[in-house]
């Protein structure tokens, strides 16, 4: 990486468009501002003298966290996942264009979809899903899995450091994160689970479906924050973590996260009675998935704004863990 993508670096940016010809002619950068809170990336908005435009780096590290390192090569993924789709018009609808991809900086320039907010306020109490938003999820979630590209896309290296944060490390009986810190009480109710040896291997079992092949594309991340509420409607975008798996994963994603938001029951009764399921989905590995996906954002470290207090997170643990061992 030869180039460091910095908000306060206008003229190096410039030059840097300039040279690999990704401006109009006459075209000047004359801003540029974070276009929300990200986690994996380094995302700007850019404003120019004609349009504005979406660049994002990858870095040897998740941004939110620079810890913990993270393939720089997802945001070629990123791009790949979108011109895989590109063939399908009713996705292509829901995500940016791709106009560059850098191998060289782990850059990536896209469309700008307009002014929006993610769709993470859901989280607080009383906020809802409107019904036409989740129809319009499900219907990209459905087309994206009826999508059958001619190459696969492995992802692999992604794939493993999300799986260590999804499987291995919420359930380790000391991993360095105090979660009470997050909610006083949390660390003692979490360790009923971490030293539940049946929970455990069962979180092993459904570690290796996630990390095997499977034959739907996969967004990879499929929650709140990889939902746009724009102006001309809902769209999806960083599919950073996607990958060519099982469809189970994405469905269970979006239903852990409808628990943890408090959404109503109708709300999961919906996405089952809506979501165009691939000949021989499994709904039982999805609610076990669904479990995982609960417990690692309650006892993990990729906390979400829940304003959910102690009790209310032991009832949801409850509840996944009898998710995951369902017979």
């Amino acid at each position: 990486m030869s180039f460091r993508l910095d908000a306060q670096q206008l003229p190096a940016l410039q030059a840097w468009l300039e040279h690999r010809s990704l401006l109009l002619p006459g075209e000047t950068v004359l801003a540029a501002a974070k276009p929300g809170e990200g986690n994996m990336n380094y995302t700007l908005r850019l404003h120019t003298n004609c349009r504005t435009l979406i660049i994002k780096q990858a870095r040897p590290y998740v941004e939110k966290y620079p810890s913990i390192p993270a393939p720089q090569a997802r945001a070629l993924v990123e791009g790949q996942f979108y011109r895989m789709i590109q063939s399908d018009a009713e996705l292509r609808a829901f995500t940016p264009a791709v106009l560059h991809a850098d191998p060289e900086d782990y850059m990536l320039l896209l469309e700008d979809l307009g002014e929006g907010s993610d769709f993470t306020p859901i989280y607080q109490p009383g906020a809802s899903l409107e019904a036409a938003e989740l129809t319009d999820l499900l219907r990209f979630l459905s087309a994206l899995h009826r999508l059958r590209p001619e190459a696969k896309l492995e992802n692999r290296a992604m794939r493993e450091l999300n799986a260590e944060h999804i499987f291995r490390y919420p359930f380790m009986e000391e991993n360095g994160f105090s979660l009470d810190q997050v909610t006083p009480g949390l660390q003692a109710a979490a360790m009923e689970y971490k030293t539940d040896a049946r929970l455990k291997a069962a979180v092993q079992d459904l570690s290796a479906v996630y990390l095997g092949d499977g034959p739907c594309l996969l967004h990879g991340d499929y929650y709140p924050g990889s939902w746009l509420r724009t102006a001309s409607g809902v769209k999806v975008i960083d599919p950073e973590f996607g990958f060519t798996g099982p469809a189970e994963f994405d469905v269970a994603v979006m239903m852990a996260h409808m628990r943890m938001a408090a959404q109503p029951p109708e709300v999961l009764d919906r996405i089952r009675n809506t979501y165009q399921a691939p000949a021989g989905f499994s709904w039982r590995l999805a609610r076990q998935l669904s479990g995982v996906e609960v417990m690692r954002r309650i006892i993990g470290l990729a906390q979400l704004p829940l304003s959910l207090d102690l009790q209310a997170k032991q009832d949801l643990l409850r509840e996944a863990y009898t998710l995951i061992l369902e017979e």
